[in-house]
């Protein structure tokens, strides 16, 4: 029987730790290949860890709640190994309980006196959490917070909750817009900045505290004949006071990044100090894709049940114009090039809470208009709802952003790296537009559209992006008005 060690797989670019929300297999239990043994949670995803090896569970490494480092050991599987692979093993294992069986003792003992002390000691590593304190004046409390017997509450939240002095039951009432209700940390910190605004009223009692003061000063002046008269003029001049001149004093909010806004900005500045951005527009006569798109599109999601989107047909031109200008599509990794072979088009999307994840359609090339359609509707759910996979947003080599989405014409938009170009796409507008033909120029209503590339000036100068993205744009103005999908 050999012993298979389960580790936390990678979650994608950026994201280093993962929260164990539930054990869904228990020692004992079988496993098969590929069956899920966890489910776990980021910043950027939810999903399951699955087993490679088919095996029995032996050993839990980890308790749920727990946040684990990407590659650390969760769990232990004991597999059927061939009786063919038995004999192997059986030499070497000969010698090696001599050594391993003497230290086994010692290091076991060793560790559970050293780390039962400091096993309360996680929660300093939350991020945050002192500005938190600091701002509400609030005494950290006790490092363990009853167990919810109706909810799940990930440890950050719980330790907000914590700092906070906010109870199970409260914390049972505030509405969660995670996964399947889940109390995310942007829940709670929108709960506290709403629990704290209302108790600022009470500072207004201490504004009249300010006009006091001069009555004091009246009464060095007039020491024997003020004091009488002092307890009756203030009661009808504060409420005077009060009612012109409401003392309430203006307070900046002071909002703390969560990790994903964190890990964006931080991306953000890197790609700027990496790549000397350029960013080339053109304006593109897009009145041929708009009229089609018009004319097949109920048809479309009667036959195939969703809709056709602009997204699906910008992607199949920049595979079009990428196939044409190949040096696009590359990496940089110091003074070396590197041309990808696989055109993986990563698709901009915004999130519920405001933040920015980039799932990515593998192998576009291979996918015709119909499957494009399919899979940028499928990620484009799955990242609404909070259910891509550590896969779907990895190994991006080209980025697509639709900046129209929110009414803009045209963007800058910073590159994704370690990719060197990204396409942002403009909203279409009907414009009056000149138009050649046999008879000469004549001015119609057109739809209009800007289309911007911003590119790495280090390996894209401005003639390779300048071609580039007027090919994508010539796609889109030659469109197949009678296309079949």
């Amino acid at each position: 029987m050999a012993k298979y060690q389960l580790l936390l797989p990678k979650m994608g670019e950026s994201v280093a730790e993962a929260t164990i929300i539930k054990w869904l297999k228990k020692p004992g239990d079988y496993i098969e290949a590929d069956d899920a043994v966890m489910e776990i949670a980021t910043d950027k995803v939810d999903s399951e860890v699955p087993s490679p090896v088919a095996g029995r569970l032996v050993e839990q490494l980890c308790k749920e709640d727990e946040v684990v480092q990407v590659g650390a050991v969760i769990a232990i599987i004991e597999t059927d190994a061939p009786e063919k692979e038995a004999p192997a093993p059986q030499p070497v294992a000969a010698p090696a309980p001599q050594p391993v069986a003497a230290p086994q003792p010692a290091p076991v003992a060793a560790p559970q006196q050293t780390y039962q002390p400091p096993a309360p000691q996680p929660v300093p590593n939350i991020p945050g959490m002192e500005q938190l304190t600091q701002r509400n004046g609030a005494v950290p409390p006790s490092t363990e917070l009853v167990k919810s017997e109706s909810r799940f509450y990930s440890p950050l939240v719980k330790h907000i909750a914590l700092q906070e002095n906010i109870s199970v039951a409260e914390l049972d009432g505030i509405p969660g817009s995670g996964s399947e209700g889940r109390l995310t940390k942007d829940d709670l910190l929108n709960y506290l900045r709403n629990r704290v605004v209302t108790p600022q009223p009470q500072a207004a009692p201490v504004a009249p505290a300010v006009p006091q003061q001069p009555a004091a000063s009246q009464q060095q002046a007039a020491p024997a004949q003020a004091k009488p008269a002092q307890p009756e003029a203030p009661k009808p001049a504060a409420p005077n006071t009060a009612s012109a001149k409401p003392a309430k004093p203006l307070v900046d909010e002071i909002i703390e990044m969560d990790r994903m806004r964190r890990l964006i900005a931080d991306h953000m500045v890197m790609s700027k100090h990496t790549s000397p951005h350029v960013t080339s527009f053109v304006e593109a006569d897009v009145t041929s894709l708009v009229l089609w798109r018009e004319k097949i599109k109920n048809s479309f999601e009667k036959r195939e049940g969703e809709k056709i989107t602009f997204t699906p047909i910008f992607i199949e031109a920049v595979v079009k114009a990428i196939k044409d200008f190949p040096m696009v599509n590359v990496t940089v990794n110091g003074t070396q090039i590197i041309k990808k072979a696989a055109i993986n088009i990563s698709m901009a999307t915004a999130l519920p809470n405001g933040n920015l994840i980039v799932p990515v359609i593998k192998q576009a090339d291979e996918l015709n208009l119909l499957g494009l359609t399919k899979a940028v509707n499928s990620l484009a759910a799955k990242a609404r709802t909070g259910k891509l996979q550590p896969d779907d947003v990895k190994d991006g080599t080209f980025t697509i952003t639709n900046v129209g989405t929110f009414g803009n014409v045209m963007g800058t938009p910073i590159i994704n790296q370690p990719q060197v170009a990204i396409l942002a796409v403009g909203a279409i507008k009907k414009k009056p537009a000149v138009i050649e033909t046999p008879e000469g120029d004549v001015i119609a209503i057109r739809h209009m559209m800007f289309l911007s590339l911003s590119y790495d000036h280090r390996v894209v100068d401005g003639a390779l992006g300048g071609s580039f993205l007027s090919r994508i744009a010539h796609y889109l103005e030659k469109w197949d008005a009678d296309k079949e999908v």
